[in-house]
């Protein structure tokens, strides 16, 4: 889809030598753009906008060559002045001068095409906390190292410009300009080239449902840009469908367009679409998808959504009626597993059983409510997935919404052994659908990632208390006081540690990983990822197996949950072992009881384990 209008941008834009200034707020009689000194603090001259039809003002102001950096706020009915809301850089903060800038890069990355979906294995990473440093650049080292254990697409948790020095990143108002931080405009650049380099594909973690409340200047601008018909947790939605929407569909739509065309990043992961309303055709989730692959000039570009309703319309061709998109977080299987091994029952786990039983049935569907009732809400939830492609779904055991929204921020590993850490992860490195890992999870490793800000004194009070107060009602937090997101030691206690890849303990479970992402990318049978391809089945009362096919090769996952598994399996040799979590190599137990067992015709395991079983043909 092309732009279907024909209005300049908004925001600074660079005309030959000169910087054009257009900003909208229709419900002003006049308009001015400030110039600020290079201090950011002093004012050097206010030049008045013109108007122009729908509500636009604009300026124009010479720069000073090539290299020219314009620092600058709008003033709107003689009130700010304010940060400009398309500020493609805030080297100052969300509160300081915008920043009118060319930035060149040499990009070198001509030759890389994006990342087929049949191949995505997703990184997430929060670029704050996943490097000492916490930038964009701090990041580079360790890419050679995530594409030889298999990774081929980092998902940056978001970018746009937080208040603050840290942040997870969805309080960014600034939906135009990296954080500064992190390394602004020109350290994202580096980023993508070199994971490109390495044939990483980057998608971007996009959030288009709200803006955060400190730093938000957009209703100093008009209030047109929000809505009064829908309702967010966050307050009023985005004004997406009524009237004047479409300065504020292209406000969203043109920010997509930017992560691709500027930042040559392979795609986006949006950010709680259920929350997107918009009762309006064509939606805007089909449009931002569709100016997002415009803007790809022809490379692969990837758009997934993260959404909660089961919705298969969201991925659905638009030819069919749906949406588009490329994927969805398909959560209900993370909450399977989770209640499956740690026993979780607060919340929505209430949902979700743990049985082998449903988690068979979860990963022959692709999730679990398919239109049944939730005993939770009382409500219908969800549609069938058979017609999705395995592909379109993406299924984790960690990511940091499920480790982050918990109460100390704790890892999975807090919650279940070792060994069922591994069962775990071989049953999602080796299903059908794309798997997505949270920074560090390679090693298991034990860092918690805590929910962390760093807003103004009155705001950070409020957070804090209103984060303790989400907890107070559970019985286990009695007694216990919940990290303060406002501390700088909650933030810096999320860093990740390096040091501990290489104790044992972390370092078998990385060559688990290294190896399981190699099978999942070589062997015929589980680079099938079509319909009719796999099945699950439970094995009992506490096992499962995941048996995987194509012509005559196929692959066996069994996983064991609890308890002894005693599998009779046929005579004559028709299996053969490809790996067994809980060997030495993974930091396991040994795998002699698997192999002994296997001799004898009998799959045995004890406790949470899972083994990876290859017909003699296809090993």
């Amino acid at each position: 889809m092309k732009n279907p209008t024909n209005h300049p941008p908004l925001g600074a834009s660079f005309e030959g030598n000169d910087v054009v200034f257009r900003i909208w707020a229709p419900e002003h009689a006049h308009a001015e753009v400030v110039l600020f000194d290079a201090d950011a603090v002093t004012e050097r001259v206010r030049l008045p906008m013109a108007a122009e039809p729908g509500g636009v003002f604009r300026a124009r102001v010479a720069a000073s060559g090539p290299e020219a950096s314009v620092l600058y706020k709008f003033g709107v009915g003689g009130a700010g002045p304010f940060p400009d809301p398309y500020s493609r850089s805030q080297p100052f903060g969300v509160h300081g001068p915008s920043e009118a800038r060319r930035f060149s890069f040499s990009w070198t990355d001509q030759a890389f095409g994006g990342v087929r979906p049949e191949d995505l294995v997703l990184q997430e990473i929060h670029v704050g906390t996943a490097t000492a440093e916490g930038t964009f650049e701090a990041l580079i080292p360790h890419l050679a190292e995530l594409r030889a254990l298999g990774i081929t697409a980092l998902e940056l948790m978001p970018l746009a410009s937080f208040p603050g020095r840290w942040n997870w990143g969805y309080d960014g108002v600034c939906l135009y300009a990296p954080q500064v931080s992190y390394g602004g405009p020109l350290g994202l650049m580096r980023l993508v080239d070199a994971a490109h380099a390495h044939g990483l594909a980057v998608i971007i973690d996009a959030v288009y449902n709200h803006l955060g409340p400190d730093g938000n200047y957009l209703r100093a601008y008009t209030r047109r840009y929000f809505t009064d018909r829908h309702e967010t947790p966050w307050g009023e939605g985005l004004n997406v469908d009524g009237e004047d929407a479409r300065p504020v569909r292209e406000f969203l739509a043109r920010n997509a367009e930017m992560w691709i065309r500027d930042y040559h990043a392979d795609g986006l992961r949006l950010d709680a679409t259920h929350e997107i309303r918009d009762d309006s055709d064509p939606h805007i989730l089909r449009e931002i998808a569709e100016r997002a692959r415009h803007a790809g000039g022809g490379k692969r570009i990837v758009v997934i959504a993260e959404d909660e309703r089961n919705d298969e319309r969201l991925v659905r061709s638009v030819d069919e009626g749906g949406l588009g998109l490329d994927a969805v977080w398909a959560d209900d299987f993370h909450h399977q597993m989770r209640r499956a091994f740690a026993g979780d029952k607060d919340g929505y786990f209430q949902d979700f059983s743990g049985s082998v039983a449903d988690l068979a049935r979860t990963l022959n569907e692709g999730w679990s409510y398919s239109g049944q009732t939730s005993p939770r809400t009382g409500k219908p939830r969800g549609t069938s997935a058979r017609s999705i492609a395995p592909t379109r779904l993406v299924h984790c055991i960690q990511n940091h919404d499920q480790i982050g929204n918990r109460a100390f921020g704790d890892r999975l590993a807090e919650s279940v052994s070792p060994a069922a850490f591994r069962a775990m992860s071989a049953l999602l490195l080796l299903s059908p659908y794309v798997p997505l890992l949270f920074m560090g999870q390679e090693w298991n490793a034990k860092t918690r990632f805590q929910y962390f800000t760093d807003h103004k004194e009155e705001l950070g009070r409020l957070v804090t208390e209103g984060r303790r107060k989400e907890f107070s009602a559970f019985a286990s937090f009695q007694g216990v006081e919940i990290p303060d997101p406002q501390a700088a030691s909650t933030f810096l206690a999320s860093k990740l540690s390096y040091d501990e890849r290489d104790a044992p303990a972390h370092a078998g479970v990385r060559e688990l990983y290294r190896e399981l992402l190699h099978l999942r990318a070589k062997h015929p049978a589980l680079r099938a990822r079509e319909r009719g391809t796999f099945e699950a089945r439970a094995v009992g009362e506490d096992a499962l197996v995941l048996r995987r096919w194509r012509g005559g090769e196929e692959v066996s996952v069994w996983m064991n949950v609890r308890g002894k598994l005693r599998e009779k399996l046929a005579k004559g040799g028709a299996y053969q072992l490809v790996l067994a979590t809980e060997e030495n190599r993974f930091g396991g137990a040994g795998g002699e009881a698997v192999r002994q067992g296997l001799a004898e015709g009998e799959l045995r395991l004890d406790g949470p384990a899972a083994v990876v079983l290859a017909s003699r043909a296809s090993a």
